[in-house]
């Protein structure tokens, strides 16, 4: 393995990468860095979550500025404004010994006038979310025309958030004599369009294999009723004493329910999501880096960007709509080296959904037991057990009241003395797990309404049954908000206590969708889809003319849906 001085990096950025206790590249850095040191190149790096790609593009980008020049030099572009503030603070860190730079973060949320004001006194590199750097162009107040480098940072977070037409429009102002580099977990369709469209012979560079999940991340579910979600987490984390978890949910109202509810039981929680003022944002992810706050609760939208490197586990409340989604969500632990738990509470009809992750992250999933009341405890006990072993006695502070205690605790014998010292903290865990059910199923089980829940395969057998009613539904998303077929069928299948939905046909066009369901589920679809969100945009669901059951759906392509492929259009 080599040095970061071996690399060919300038020995300010050297002392810059020592004061912040880096030792030793990472796998994304050894390959990246000395290849955009020594030439110039564009390039398409893909490489997981928390690999160090940060630094893997950072640190060229600044020894490739010249301080004696003001203009804008370098561009990086990050989805989120959590991501753009993180990156900008390390490319901060990484310059600190150089002189004459400067780096400033460009997002929305911020007083844009403080930012015009930095930009001109001269700005050498940018880093930007897209909607905010497209309103400064329109202001004319950023000017890109003298770039050498363009960034996308998890260029395939942009793509699926909707960024296209953002993205055209500020490479439109950029020189033609540039180099683009990508940096990316995953491959879509969408992120390979880019390279094509926006680069010339790109160098493409993997580490690990390609759209994989991280290697040191161990991927568990557990099968709940619907019902008893909440209370499967609980019980995770219960039995987990020294969890420190970020709990992702589909939606901000779900985020804010959860995070309520773990509060209201006693844990330290807190909710992160997109109806938070920057500041609050600020605060709760403060707390959360210094270990304030145990488990945080978040969309994934206000997560990108949160730069954590011990989590010990990811939760997936509910599977995020895209099966690419997962990749970045497990990312979040398993970082620096260390090993990490990625966990999804599902039902018994979104077993098929994991199958589709397991494909794309090249990693299977362990069913894990729902643990007793009893197993929780046990475990609890030990725990505090050890955490009492390792305080340091402080023998010197203690003993001018050691008589007094001794004499308090005279009477008690060792194991009445034992039993106290439990009885202390663990009579909760005892409370409330002494009369606990059993909240695990399996995939032939009887659900609270008497009927069994069938294995995933038997879905598409009804499917098939010519007596099938349906309703075609219209919704105002598709493949420009990223929606896929997996994450309508799971929105719909994530209904409480309807059992199975019967789909037929869906078909994703570029800004909208059709779906034919079941025609006795209309009301509970309806609600179900209206003024919830998929990737920021508010979803509007209408009934169609109904078609009656697709034949389209009983032809000889693979799973559970259709869709009808359409050429890439233009942004």
């Amino acid at each position: 393995m080599k040095t970061f001085k071996e690399l060919g990096i300038d020995e300010n950025i050297l002392k810059g990468l020592e004061a912040l206790g880096f030792e030793t590249p990472t796998a994304v850095q050894e390959q990246v860095i000395p290849l955009m040191i020594e030439k110039q190149v564009d390039l398409v790096s893909l490489a997981q979550t928390g690999t160090g790609k940060t630094a893997a593009f950072g640190i060229p980008l600044i020894q490739w500025t010249n301080p004696s020049k003001r203009h804008t030099q370098s561009l990086v572009l990050c989805p989120t404004r959590e991501l753009c503030i993180q990156v900008a603070k390390d490319l901060e860190s990484f310059s600190k010994f150089v002189p004459k730079i400067n780096i400033l973060a460009v997002y929305g949320g911020a007083r844009i006038d403080q930012q015009i004001n930095s930009l001109q006194k001269g700005v050498q590199i940018i880093i930007a979310t897209p909607g905010r750097l497209k309103d400064l162009l329109n202001r004319k107040a950023v000017n890109l025309s003298k770039i050498n480098y363009v960034v996308f940072d998890e260029a395939d977070e942009m793509l699926q958030m909707g960024f296209q037409d953002e993205l055209t429009a500020i490479l439109a102002h950029t020189p033609k004599e540039k180099n683009t580099l990508l940096f990316s977990a995953t491959m879509p369709q969408e992120v390979a369009r880019i390279s094509q469209k926006y680069m010339s012979n790109p160098i493409e560079l993997t580490i690990g294999t390609k759209n994989a999940g991280a290697e040191n991340v161990r991927h568990e579910f557990y099968l709940v009723h619907p019902k008893n979600r909440y209370l499967a987490l609980k019980r995770i984390v219960d039995n987990s004493p020294d969890i420190y978890s970020i709990v992702f949910c589909r939606t901000r109202k779900e985020t804010n329910d959860i995070a309520h509810k773990l509060i209201q039981d006693g844990y330290n929680a807190d909710a992160l999501h997109g109806d938070l003022s920057q500041a609050q944002r600020d605060q709760v992810m403060g707390r959360f880096r210094c270990r304030n706050i145990q488990i945080l609760v978040a969309t994934d939208v206000a997560a990108r960007g949160l730069d954590v490197n011990d989590l010990t586990h990811v939760v997936n409340y509910n599977l995020p709509d895209e099966t690419s989604g997962y990749t970045h969500r497990s990312g979040r632990t398993g970082r620096a080296g260390r090993k990490g738990i990625s966990i999804a509470i599902i039902a018994s009809n979104e077993q098929y959904r994991l199958r589709l992750i397991e494909n794309k992250i090249q990693k299977k999933f362990i069913q894990c037991r729902i643990p007793t009341g009893e197993e929780i405890c046990r475990k609890q006990l030990i725990n505090q057990i050890d955490t009492v072993m390792d305080v340091k006695v402080n023998h010197d502070q203690i003993a001018p009241l050691y008589e007094e205690i001794a004499e308090k605790l005279a009477h008690l014998d060792r194991e009445a003395l034992i039993k106290q010292f439990v009885s202390l903290e663990f009579n909760r865990f005892l409370e409330y797990y002494k009369n606990a059910t059993d909240l695990n199923i399996s995939s032939t089980q009887k659900d609270g309404r008497g009927r069994t829940e069938r294995a995933p395969g038997e879905l598409q057998k009804d499917l098939l049954h010519p007596k099938n009613k349906f309703t075609t539904f219209s919704i105002n998303v598709g493949r420009r908000q990223g929606i896929m077929p997996q994450g309508v069928i799971g929105k719909i299948n994530a209904i409480q206590d309807v059992g199975r939905i019967k789909i037929g046909k869906i078909e994703i066009l570029r800004n909208s969708a059709t779906i034919e369901a079941d025609s006795r589920y209309t009301a509970q679809i309806l609600a179900a889809f209206q003024r919830s969100e998929i990737n920021g945009k508010t979803i509007s669901i209408e009934i169609t003319k109904s078609k009656g059951p697709s034949k389209a759906y009983a032809g000889k392509r693979k799973g559970n849906f259709h869709r009808r492929e359409r050429k890439p259009q233009a942004a």
